[in-house]
């Protein structure tokens, strides 16, 4: 009887880590998804395909963490995982989309943010002391990832920023944007500049009755225009860490911390 139970725990335990493998190959899936709608011109899709995988990868680090199934293969899968879906593909997607007119520039520009997030997670997951848990050091590439997304998506088959029908910013000045942004992208993610992760933050503390009518407003106000608000999100994300790197913000704040990977899975992914 009991040769029998422990086989069953042995089956099961086997389960539990093929559940994590599963939902990260669920994340590079859609990160190869991506690159096959931006060979096919249709960048929406890509575009959505980046923040479904996004999904997974959140989605993998929670059920490895709950179950137990953690392993340095999964740390490997993961991060291989988000370099085509956080790296290569919105490279690719940023170029074909805005930057194919500025040329072998365009295309260094698409290359850069690409290896940027090469090193980000290859630097991610060599750094193996911890002072403070809150933080990432560098921008994380999901989260950058996540900007490119929602930008094409916010401009749809535009070439102009148009907001509520009209056009703040004409097809030349976007490009161009576009062309700076990615650098300025990949500098965040390579940077030493710090960044709140989400997964610091006490949610079981009680709070206020008017945080939770404010949180029920936004979410209103974002419904109105989800796509807007998303780009928003992510962008206002990208420029908290250099909020934070500025003078007056270094005095009220402790030191730069570093980051560790949690066993199994990259917590922010990288």
């Amino acid at each position: 009887m009991k040769t029998v139970r422990s086989g069953m725990r042995r089956r099961m335990r086997r389960g539990v880590y093929l559940l994590p493998s599963i939902l990260t190959l669920g994340n590079l899936f859609c990160g190869f998804y991506a690159l096959i709608a931006v060979y096919n011109d249709e960048y929406a899709a890509a575009a959505l395909a980046i923040l479904l995988a996004e999904v997974f990868d959140t989605l993998d680090g929670g059920v490895a963490r709950m179950t137990g199934a953690t392993s340095d293969l999964g740390i490997q899968l993961d991060s291989l995982a988000d370099l085509v879906s956080f790296g290569v593909a919105p490279g690719l997607l940023a170029y074909v989309f805005a930057l194919k007119p500025f040329g072998w520039v365009g295309a260094l520009t698409a290359f850069a943010f690409a290896a940027c997030g090469a090193f980000r997670l290859a630097r991610f997951n060599i750094q193996v002391h911890v002072t403070d848990k809150r933080y990432f050091v560098g921008l994380p590439i999901p989260a950058a990832a996540a900007v490119v997304a929602t930008f094409v998506l916010f401009l749809k088959d535009a070439s102009a920023v148009v907001v509520f029908g009209r056009e703040l910013v004409p097809p030349q000045a976007t490009a161009a944007g576009v062309l700076l942004g990615m650098y300025g992208l990949g500098f965040l993610m390579v940077s030493r500049i710090r960044y709140r992760s989400l997964k610091g933050l006490e949610m079981r503390r009680r709070r206020p009755a008017t945080i939770l009518t404010t949180l029920l407003l936004v979410l209103i106000v974002v419904a109105s225009q989800p796509i807007l608000f998303l780009f928003l999100f992510s962008f206002l994300y990208a420029a908290s860490g250099v909020v934070r790197a500025l003078p007056f913000w270094q005095r009220r704040q402790p030191a730069e911390t570093t980051e560790q990977p949690v066993p199994g899975k990259l917590p922010g992914a990288g």
